[in-house]
């Protein structure tokens, strides 16, 4: 083999590893972008579940605050047990 085809061969593997290499660049760079992009959605689902834990929080209070009035119109109903009857007409 002269050295003429041999600095061929090597210009057409360099050509062959660069396009190789370029390509598994491009596929990095769209894996980064599909991660960056699923880190993002992560992000605003975070947000959304602190805002329901927020609500959920709320509601638990104002259940807590019905409790406690309707435990203490129970002592009041039992403690006047000769003042108010229910009844049906």
């Amino acid at each position: 083999m002269t050295e003429g085809e041999m600095k061929a061969i090597g210009e057409m593997v360099a050509r062959h590893v660069g396009v190789f290499v370029e390509d598994v660049q491009h596929k990095f760079d769209l894996l980064a972008e599909g991660h960056q992009m699923l880190a993002d959605k992560l992000d605003r689902l975070t947000e959304r579940v602190a805002k329901v834990e927020d609500r959920l929080t709320s509601v638990e209070t104002k259940v807590d605050a019905v409790a406690v009035d309707l435990a203490a119109h129970r002592k009041d109903t039992e403690a006047h047990r000769g003042v108010y009857r229910v009844s049906e007409s």
